[in-house]
């Protein structure tokens, strides 16, 4: 990982020449407006500008921490531009009496003439957070209004867009601008008119459970089974049972001389069987004459053999006859037991309406099958574009346009464990811009460190990414830079790092992928002091990053 981080050098942060002062800090480059006329001693002697981080050279004239580190990148041996000395790095150091005295001058607050106060320079910052006349935007997701800080309780509870009320209907709570579609599409207890034009007021969960009882709803005539094939409006289907009472008891007449025909088609077919028996019952009687006779004649005659054979003959043909009377007397009683079972002729009858009633159902199924296929394909789609679309709305909705990031870091221990073990060595944050269409940025963290810090420290980096508007936008990246970690306390003590982009730096020109190589801190807080205890970096495993792009000089598209 490259760094690009604005080193100190050899000396510089070390010596110091007073007490920490690092609780009060300023915005270096604003407009202030102090109460006393700035004197040359509180101002820099290369920028002129109010001292920020003041820091003393062995010739004794004071430098911004910036400035001094700007002079020695311009040149190897710097050298003092009031007296033309050569500057020794070793012999600069952090004035910190003087940056009291600095953070300690009185200035008026930019709001003025609404806000006439007076304050001191280290507790600027502090003073807009609570200014009633700063400009603050609205906290509602999706509302873009800027408003003094004195009007944004009205705003948020009475004239913003986005807002949140109750549906007077369900009682859920949804915001203001989505309520009425809300209330069309997804209220359940919106009340709406009966699809088939009944009069009748229902709620929209309740719309099934009235159909089934719906005066104006088609349904099939009760005679049906009689052949009776009207479709008619429930509410008026007394009505037709009244006007057609003619017609449905010709139908079931109709129904019932159909089954008198295959009851008379069955007497007919057992009388029949009757006869056939009589003439068996004679052939038999006939058999058994023959049969005495050839006795007779068996007595009489000396030839055994051919009397032998002729009775077995007649015998055999006997024991067919007779097997036969009993086959015919069989079937004759099981016919006899059918015109007796009325019920199970009318079971077959509704078996055979219900047989070709699952023939028609199973054609319906068929072609609802292919349907539904085609349904459920459709639905696969659409639910993919809708996942596609609500991952890219939750980062629009993230998504800031003012050059400025809040980075809120969840679950830090089970974040940094990943870190440690090398599942998860870094994590990045949200896209934000400089504006609309300005550079696309974002920040990087490595929870156990990177290079230097690793182990010890978290760090933090810049990333310049790949955005729509690139060939429209200067390069390389020139703006300075700010990072912060944000104390939960309420008392302002932020960690701060800032730097201005290195031109000829490789992260910060015109990206060729993604994204460019990540720039920043690699020493940007130490374990120790973030997770100590004492400290309020982190509340309920969660920590804040904060990210500040100076867009001094950007020219709006």
């Amino acid at each position: 990982m490259a760094c690009d981080e604005p080193a100190a050098p050899s000396g510089i942060l070390t010596r110091q020449n007073s007490s920490n002062t690092s609780s009060l800090d300023f915005q270096p480059d604003a407009d202030y407006r102090f109460v006393e006329a700035l004197e040359e001693r509180y101002k820099c002697t290369y920028c002129h500008l109010v001292l920020h981080n003041p820091h003393q050279t062995g010739c004794g004239h004071r430098f911004c921490q910036q400035c001094i580190l700007a002079l020695r990148e311009l040149s190897a041996v710097p050298t003092c531009p009031v007296d033309k000395e050569t500057i020794k790095m070793h012999e600069v150091f952090k004035d910190n009496c003087c940056k009291r005295e600095v953070l300690n001058l009185h200035v008026f607050c930019k709001n003025t003439p609404n806000c006439n106060s007076k304050i001191m320079l280290g507790r600027y910052q502090e003073h807009l957070q609570q200014c009633l006349f700063e400009s603050v935007p609205c906290t509602n997701d999706g509302c873009c209004d800027q408003l003094l800080r004195k009007d944004l309780e009205e705003h948020l509870s009475r004239h913003c867009k986005f807002r949140e009320e109750m549906c007077q209907y369900c009682h859920q709570y949804v915001v203001v601008v989505n309520i009425k579609n809300h209330e069309k599409n997804d209220c359940p207890d919106y009340p709406v008119p009966c699809l088939h034009n009944c009069s009748q007021i229902i709620l929209k969960k309740e719309t099934e459970k009235h159909h089934t009882v719906c005066p104006e709803v088609e349904v099939d005539c009760p005679y049906k089974q009689y052949g009776c094939l009207v479709k008619v409006k429930r509410g008026k289907l007394a009505e037709h049972e009244n006007g057609a009472l003619r017609e449905h008891i010709l139908q079931i007449l109709d129904k019932n001389s159909q089954l008198e025909e295959q009851i008379t088609d069955l007497h007919k077919s057992l009388e029949c069987k009757e006869i056939k028996i009589q003439q068996l019952a004679e052939a038999i009687k006939k058999c058994e004459k023959e049969l005495r006779q050839f006795t007779q004649l068996l007595g009489k005659n000396s030839n055994l053999m051919v009397s032998t054979q002729a009775l077995a003959s007649h015998l055999d043909k006997s024991a067919r006859l007779e097997s036969q009377v009993k086959q015919l007397i069989q079937m004759a009683n099981q016919q006899q037991s059918k015109l007796d079972l009325q019920p199970l002729f009318d079971m077959i009858e509704n078996v055979k309406q219900k047989i070709a009633l699952m023939e028609t159902y199973d054609q319906r199924l068929v072609v609802l099958e292919g349907q539904s296929s085609k349904h459920d394909l459709q639905i696969n789609i659409h639910k993919a574009q809708l996942n596609r679309n609500e991952e890219r709305f939750k980062l629009l909705e993230g998504t800031c346009y003012n050059g400025k990031l809040i980075w809120k870091i969840t679950d830090y221990k089970l974040k940094k464990k990943e870190a440690v073990e090398g599942r998860v060595l870094s994590i990045f944050s949200q896209p934000f811009y400089t504006s609309r269409c300005g550079y696309r940025l974002c920040a990087r963290a490595y929870l156990n460190g990177d290079g230097s810090g690793k182990g010890t420290h978290v760090s933090l980096y810049f990333v310049v990414m790949r955005g729509e508007f690139d060939s429209l936008l200067l390069w390389p990246f020139k703006q300075k830079v700010t990072l912060m970690l944000l104390d939960q306390s309420g008392k302002k003590n932020h960690i701060v790092e800032v730097f201005r982009a290195d031109p000829n730096s490789s992260s910060f020109k015109r990206p060729d992928g993604e994204m460019n190589i990540a720039s920043g801190c690699p020493r940007f807080v130490p374990h120790a002091v973030l997770e100590n205890t004492k400290n309020t970096y982190i509340r309920d495993d969660t920590l804040f990053l904060k990210v500040v792009v100076d867009l001094t000089g950007l020219e709006e598209l």
